[in-house]
């Protein structure tokens, strides 16, 4: 049984060895399609890809408990996270989102405008953080503001709130949101590494042909007695006398 464990263990490591030594002669192709893929995510990134722009806006709700005492408990700041969720909620909600196509004359649906905005919170805190992503980078400033300004008024004629302060107004954004070039050459050439070595290994295993001596006795479980040089002039040759005959018989 333990003969058994060694001889699989050993026949893993020299197909792992095999694996590896195959990979390496391919190589150079390896490389070269890397590159390609690379240089062809570089140029659908920069050229045929339309960039989008993301600006942003925070809010923070007050609520009116917060002002009854002084002193907040880990218990009202919970409560509080757990309402934060509830403001996002209204905050996409189909209201606030109409209410700003109309407002800005927007043509866009409510399911379209929903995909561009994004709400989120900071971890620990109940500071409420709206992005809103477009082509335009003017335009994705004044949907933000126009999200923050609406959201408030509906979140205090639906919550029992004490006020919605202003953390931040969005501003014109002037760097890109995406694409990222640079990520996707390196993810584009990786691609394309992985793709030629998949191609490889897989054609590798695929191959069940006898081709080495040592084949021979992995595959066939015999010892070989001698091996017949035969070099490319030789066989040449051969060719070239089998022809001869073949034309002098005729």
């Amino acid at each position: 049984m333990e003969n058994q464990n060694q001889r699989s263990n050993e026949e893993t490591e020299i197909d792992l060895a095999e694996l590896f030594w195959v990979l390496w002669r391919k190589l150079p192709l390896m490389i070269a399609v890397g590159m390609f893929t690379a240089l062809l995510a570089f140029g659908g990134s920069k050229f045929l890809m339309t960039p989008t722009y993301q600006s942003v806006t925070k809010i923070y709700i007050l609520n009116k408990q917060d002002n009854s005492s002084a002193n907040v408990t880990y218990n009202d700041l919970q409560a509080g996270t757990q309402l934060v969720k509830d403001y996002s909620e209204l905050i996409k909600s189909r209201f606030v989102l109409e209410a700003v196509i109309e407002q800005l004359n927007l043509p866009l649906s409510y399911e379209k405008l929903s995909r561009k905005v994004t709400v989120s919170t900071p971890a620990d805190t109940r500071v409420i953080s709206i992005a809103v992503t477009d082509s335009n980078p003017v335009t994705a400033m004044k949907i933000a503001n126009a999200i923050r300004e609406t959201a408030s008024t509906h979140i205090r004629n639906v919550m029992d709130i004490e006020a919605v302060n202003i953390v931040e107004t969005a501003n014109v954004p002037t760097h890109k949101a995406s694409p990222s070039a640079g990520k996707n050459t390196v993810l584009g050439g990786m691609l394309g590494i992985l793709i030629v070595a998949a191609i490889v290994i897989l054609s590798h295993l695929m191959n069940d042909t006898i081709q080495t001596e040592e084949d021979v006795e992995k595959y066939l479980g015999i010892s070989t007695l001698a091996m017949i040089p035969l070099n490319e002039a030789d066989s040449k040759k051969k060719k070239k006398k089998y022809k001869k005959q073949a034309t002098s018989g005729k």
